[in-house]
């Protein structure tokens, strides 16, 4: 089991600044996406400075795809299927632990509206 500390970003603004500008994150400090409904959603590296990996994430809570993603980058990584949630974490956080598709990621059923 692994505790994350995630900031949420569940309005339009919030997702669009997403984690912009910041020059660090802690080990295991991130930003849970809440899209509000399931759809193929993408991310992309816009003004961020720090390497990220994301985990795109079903209704569920199931982890659809991963994807590592460059600083200053404007290459859009997408959901392979419909999905409700994203987590962004320090680039290879989920590798390092093992996580990949498939797993769960639990807690983000109380984000749900």
């Amino acid at each position: 089991m692994h505790l994350i500390r995630a900031e949420l970003a569940n309005t339009d603004l919030a997702r669009m600044q997403g984690l912009m500008r910041r020059t660090s994150l802690a080990q295991n400090a991130g930003m849970v996406f809440d899209f509000e409904q399931a759809d193929i959603h993408c991310m992309w590296m816009k003004n961020t400075l720090i390497p990220l990996s994301v985990a795109f994430i079903g209704e569920r809570g199931e982890i659809v795809n991963i994807a590592d993603m460059q600083p200053h980058s404007e290459q859009a990584h997408c959901a392979v299927r419909p999905v409700r949630f994203a987590l962004e974490m320090n680039r290879g956080w989920f590798a390092q632990r093992g996580i990949r598709a498939g797993h769960t990621i639990r807690g983000l059923e109380s984000l749900a509206r």
